[in-house]
Order: structure tokens, then C-alpha cells, then sequence
């Protein structure tokens, strides 16, 4: 283990938020409660808003040196987005990832954090507020599912497979209709291809071995932070699509995640990246 975070506490903070204000609003939002971000699958809800307000609350007593950087704060405030990579402690929360799926009733959301210490990723949490259960890593130690009597057990990544094996999940609505159609026809090259419209569901997936592939174009942290920690500790493989190495302050680039280089390379050469 390589930091002294308390992770375990602020795994504590996601769940007592997830109890107070996001299930007991779950298939109970009015219209009013709902409302369009940038377009109508960009969606804030009164849940994500009051979630992350209890959170960022309990984070200010509990880590009282740390930068806390929310979804919803950054919208309010976009310059908030610096502190993730130039904050010698930062905490970066998505108060609830899958807000369509949320608004719409649908059980595939999640609530993710990140903790970021002068500009490397060292924690990373994904509570299913569902299941009551999380998948949460520190830097070097490992990935592990967490159940709800504190059980855990170790998750590895799927292992290699070829190309046309591989089950994987892309999100590709932010591509323009050309580069939408190239990604889409080389991934249906391979054997399954899904989109379950939630980054923390897609992550927990796959660092529990039951996809061999995961694609964004869209990267901002609270999406990505915390999966792309648990991928690595996983045993996964973590580039930008260029290739390069993913920082916290990356916010354009995209993302790839396969189960190792000679099969990241695979998947980019089939959508012509490489």
C-alpha cells in the first residue's frame, strides 16, 4: 500500500450519501427534478445536486486539506477542474454516473471517486448503491470488491483473448457520424459490443473480468479517475488513443482499456488508430 489515505472513510461518505439522497429519489423523481445539462441525454437531476452537497460536506470534515472537485461544482464552476491535477490532495466525485439511467428508472448507475494526490491518481472508489457493495484500490495494492459485512475478495481484469473474442463496451456519441461509423464497424468486429451508458458500471465490470474492452471519448475526471486505477490494479491496460499514458488533468484524448498492450493495439487498429 502506497498512501495513507483513508479510503475506507471515504467509501463511507459515498454510501451514507447514496442511502440519504439518491435511493429514497430513485424512481421518485418528478419532472421538475430533472433537468438538461447540454443536451437531452446530459442530464443533472436533484438527486446528483443534493448527493454531491452531502458529500463535499462530509469530505470538508473528514479531509479538511483536501481540494474537493464534483460534477456538479464544476459545472457551476469550470475553473474548479484545475485543482484535480494542481491540488497537492484532491478528492474528485461523480455523485451519481449514469444520470440518464438514473432519470429514466433504470438500475446501471453509480457513484465514483478519485483521490488525487499532487497529480497522480492513488485511490479509487465505485459504490453500487444497488448492490450496497463497492469496488475500491489503491495505488499498488490491488482491486477488490467490497460487499456489504466487509467481505472482500480480489478482482482481476479479463485475460487476453483475440480480437473476435473479445466482449466489450464503447461509448461513441460523442464522435462525429464519420468517426462514429469507423469506431462502430472495427468494434463489431469483435464478439459482443454494448453501451450501458454508465462509465462506473462498465468499469466495475470489467475489472471484474466480464469485458475485455472499454472506449470513451469523453474524459473528464470524475468519469474516469477512479476506473482507470481499478483497471490497472486489476492487471488491465490504461492508454489515452494515442497512446499516451492517462493523467488527472487529461480532459481530451479519450480513453482505451484492454486486458494488455498487444490487445490494446489490436482494438486500435481495428477502429484505425493505429
Amino acid at each position: 500500500m502506497v498512501t495513507a489515505f483513508d479510503t475506507e472513510r471515504l467509501a463511507t461518505i459515498l454510501r451514507d450519501a447514496a442511502k440519504a439522497e439518491i435511493m429514497p429519489r430513485f424512481r421518485r423523481l418528478s419532472p421538475g427534478d430533472i433537468r438538461e445539462k447540454t443536451s437531452a441525454v446530459d442530464l443533472v437531476t436533484e438527486a446528483d445536486e443534493a448527493a454531491e452537497r452531502a458529500i463535499a460536506a462530509a469530505c470538508r470534515d473528514a479531509f479538511p486539506d483536501a481540494a474537493f472537485v464534483g460534477e456538479e461544482g464544476v459545472a457551476a464552476d469550470p475553473g474548479l477542474i484545475e485543482r484535480v491535477a494542481q491540488s497537492d490532495l484532491a478528492i474528485v466525485v461523480d455523485p451519481i454516473d449514469g444520470t440518464a439511467n438514473f432519470a429514466a428508472g433504470a438500475p446501471m448507475f453509480g457513484v465514483m471517486a478519485a483521490v488525487v494526490r499532487r497529480g497522480e491518481t492513488i485511490a479509487g472508489i465505485i459504490y453500487d448503491p444497488l448492490g450496497d457493495d463497492f469496488v475500491l484500490g489503491e495505488r499498488g495494492a490491488g482491486a477488490f470488491l467490497q460487499r456489504p459485512d466487509g467481505e472482500r475478495h480480489r478482482l482481476s481484469f479479463a485475460a487476453p483473448a483475440p480480437t473476435q473474442e473479445m466482449i466489450g463496451a464503447a461509448s461513441t456519441s460523442q464522435l462525429d457520424p464519420e468517426e462514429r461509423l469507423r469506431a462502430l464497424t472495427g468494434f463489431g468486429q469483435t464478439r459482443i459490443l454494448c453501451s450501458y451508458r454508465t462509465a462506473a458500471q462498465e468499469y466495475r465490470l470489467a475489472v471484474s473480468g466480464a469485458l475485455h474492452y472499454l472506449y470513451y471519448v469523453k474524459l473528464m475526471p470524475w468519469d474516469h479517475l477512479a476506473g482507470a486505477l481499478l483497471s490497472e490494479e486489476a492487471g488491465g491496460y490504461v492508454r489515452r488513443l494515442d497512446g499516451s499514458p492517462y493523467r488527472p488533468g487529461d480532459v481530451t484524448g479519450g480513453l482505451m482499456v484492454a486486458p494488455d498492450a498487444d490487445g490494446w493495439q489490436a482494438l486500435s487498429r481495428l477502429i484505425g488508430r493505429s
